[in-house]
């Protein structure tokens, strides 16, 4: 037990200090280009295989060949944090369904990585705050998740140094969507 109790603070500790230099970061010290389309798969595969170990699955329903400048490492970790929520919350015989498509209400120029699980939702109010470190939804889904609150708080940073926001939404079928847009997105040849 002091094991794993050790494992997790370290874990928490090493996001922390993610969440702190992300905080202090105004800009990306590099920027490179990044196949979403790639990164995007790379990721579902990964999850879609630690889905399945729970009886449950992790689609790509829609994908077009885009790309954005930004750090690859850094975009992958936040699409894992919100795909490894999706997966944990979303029930056993289910699909976490990920899309990646252009803006269709601003221009085309943003990217929208779209992912939406069928799991319980947030509560409206509580929505806007789960983006906020240390924040959970209540404590006894925290204590089956093993969560602290901090991937999120971390994608947020991501998404925010790289020009964009995220969104938060229950889906009217059930279930939440979180969407990363990102800006100066181009396609990419097939």
């Amino acid at each position: 037990r002091i094991g794993i109790d050790l494992q997790r603070l370290n874990e928490m500790i090493g996001r922390l200090l993610t969440v702190a230099k992300l905080e202090s970061a105004s800009t990306l010290p590099t920027l490179a280009r990044v196949d979403l389309s790639e990164l995007v798969s790379s990721v579902v595969s990964d999850a879609d295989f630690e889905a399945q170990e729970k009886g449950s699955r992790v689609d790509i329903v829609r994908g077009v060949n885009l790309a954005v400048p930004g750090d690859p490492s850094l975009l992958r970790s936040a699409i894992e944090n919100v795909l490894r929520n999706a997966v944990r919350f979303t029930p056993t015989g289910t699909a976490v369904e990920v899309a990646l498509r252009t803006n269709r209400m601003t221009s085309a120029d943003e990217a929208v990585i779209s992912i939406r699980d069928y799991g319980p939702g947030v509560p409206q109010q509580e929505l806007a705050n789960i983006f906020v470190p240390f924040y959970r939804v209540s404590d006894a889904r925290s204590r089956v998740s093993g969560g602290v609150g901090l991937g999120l708080a971390i994608t947020e940073r991501i998404v925010r140094l790289h020009g964009g926001r995220i969104q938060a939404v229950n889906d009217s079928n059930g279930g939440l969507r979180v969407e990363m847009i990102l800006p100066r997105a181009y396609r990419i040849a097939d």
